[in-house]
């Protein structure tokens, strides 16, 4: 017969389960229901600690259209410990093919080379991972990444409606002490339950998630913006670090991801990494974890721990 521990013990094992539940709920990626109006801003958390998922994957790829349901699950189930976005290559089969996405694909080309087959997955821009069996890889990577990463750039920005659409502002950045004129600010601008329009070979749903349909660069060396694609605006005047902002039409459901990364030049001529300093991402839809989960689980904790605590044996 076991002999029970202390109530010390106990108290110190539902304090460590406690404190894991908790942590699982802090990690959820900022995501606002599309019943905010968004007419007054709301401010991402200081952050960078999120890594990078890129999917490059076509709308008539029949494992892609497999696997995308799925990985919305995958995204709200990592909550902020990733962001995950998904490349449509400007290949004229695809039915999307946002002169943006083609432009990361052509970031990823610059050390993976140009045929990369759909789907394939670069977690921090590294180990190109292709199929739905490889999945598995992915989340290695992602776990051995967690662990070597250290310092991360941290960055802010607001979000707001006006009467042209949705504008994102940087509020602020704090440098990972990397040199800054070898890296670039990067908005990406992701749409989700994108419609596959009539007329195209689409082996799979209606809608497909994460597509990546505008972006802006802007260069810490020139406070200059010399890349902008699929957006109505953009601008910066005292600085990418400052006030660099983007403007885009009005989608129903949303994400915007703020990078910190390298140049293309520092690529190709520094031979500095694919990977980001810092990322974080804004997300306005429907979450498919609900807000409640993580309090009930806490709440459940709280309860078992007061209900043992109470029926523990005392001594006279």
């Amino acid at each position: 017969m076991f002999e029970l521990k202390s109530p010390i013990f106990v108290i110190s094992c539902l304090v460590s389960l406690l404190l894991m539940v908790s942590c699982s709920a802090l990690v959820q990626a900022q995501v606002i229901d599309p019943s905010n109006t968004l007419l007054t801003p709301v401010a991402t958390e200081s952050m960078g600690r999120s890594l990078l998922v890129e999917e490059v994957t076509t709308t008539w790829c029949p494992t892609c259209a497999q696997i995308d349901p799925y990985l919305r699950g995958v995204a709200d189930s990592h909550g902020s410990r990733i962001t995950m976005v998904a490349y449509h290559p400007s290949d004229g089969e695809d039915a999307f093919q946002p002169p943006a996405a083609q432009h990361r694909i052509d970031r990823l080309g610059l050390l993976h080379g140009g045929a990369i087959p759909s789907p394939t997955f670069f977690v921090e821009g590294k180990n190109p991972r292709s199929g739905t069996e490889a999945w598995n890889d992915v989340q290695r990577d992602i776990l051995d990444l967690e662990l070597t990463r250290q310092e991360t750039s941290l960055l802010q920005f607001e979000v707001f409606r006006t009467s042209e659409g949705i504008t994102a502002r940087v509020l602020s950045f704090t440098n990972m002490s990397v040199e800054l004129n070898n890296t670039q600010l990067t908005f990406l601008v992701l749409e989700h339950q994108k419609t596959v329009p009539d007329g195209f070979v689409n082996p799979g749903e209606e809608t497909r998630d994460r597509v990546v349909v505008a972006t802006a660069e802007c260069d810490f060396n020139t406070s200059t913006i010399p890349t902008q694609l699929g957006l109505i605006a953009v601008g910066v005047n005292q600085g990418c670090d400052n006030d660099f902002e983007i403007s885009f039409e009005d989608m129903d459901e949303f994400s915007i991801v703020l990078l910190h990364e390298s140049t293309v030049d520092a690529i190709v001529n520094s031979e500095a990494s694919l990977g980001t300093y810092g990322a974080v991402e804004f997300a306005y839809r429907s979450r498919d974890i609900p807000d409640s989960w993580s309090l009930a689980s806490v709440m459940l904790v709280v309860a078992a721990g007061a209900g043992l605590i109470a029926i523990w044996p005392r001594k006279n």
